[in-house]
């Protein structure tokens, strides 16, 4: 029997295990307005932790969380990956310019409110689908959202081959 370190799944495998639980279009239109403002938010409330001035500047631990997310899909999918860096350094931008006009504090509660808000929607999405959210089942579904979002555009876009 083989194990799940000698067999991983592929990208294409988890992209349709996660098609599978998000079928329902009113789901699709949730997903599509909120996993985006939850993926900043991630980025923005890590861009607020506090850093060793003396050694690292703020934003430094959301990108090393992006880097690592990068490094996952990287793993599995270089297309995704490449997709999704740009996405990062669009919202590691946004954050940056937020964070100078708003400071640490206020972006923070601006961050956890956008949190709150999609996060409702994304259960909203789900009680239309009928289904848990996958990342009840594995966690790793927390990066795969963004992933199967990303796939979608970069399909509409022309890119036959997403992943």
């Amino acid at each position: 029997m083989a194990t799940q370190a000698a067999n991983p799944r592929s990208m294409q495998d988890w992209l349709d295990s996660y098609s599978n639980d998000h079928r329902n279009p009113v789901n699709q239109v949730f997903h599509w307005c909120c996993v985006p403002p939850i993926v900043w938010t991630v980025i923005a409330l890590l861009w607020t932790a506090p850093v060793p001035r003396a050694y690292l500047r703020p934003g430094a631990w959301a990108v090393a969380a992006m880097v690592l997310a990068f490094y996952w899909y990287w793993k599995h999918s270089r297309r995704l990956a490449l997709a999704l860096l740009l996405a990062f350094a669009v919202l590691g931008l946004l954050t940056h310019f937020l964070y100078g006009q708003l400071g640490a504090t206020n972006l923070r509660w601006l961050a956890v409110g956008v949190f709150v808000v999609a996060w409702i929607g994304q259960f909203i999405g789900h009680k239309f689908e009928g289904r848990r959210p996958s990342f009840l089942t594995d966690l790793a579904y927390l990066l795969i959202g963004p992933a199967w979002l990303m796939a979608k555009l970069l399909r509409r876009l022309g890119f036959k081959h997403a992943v």
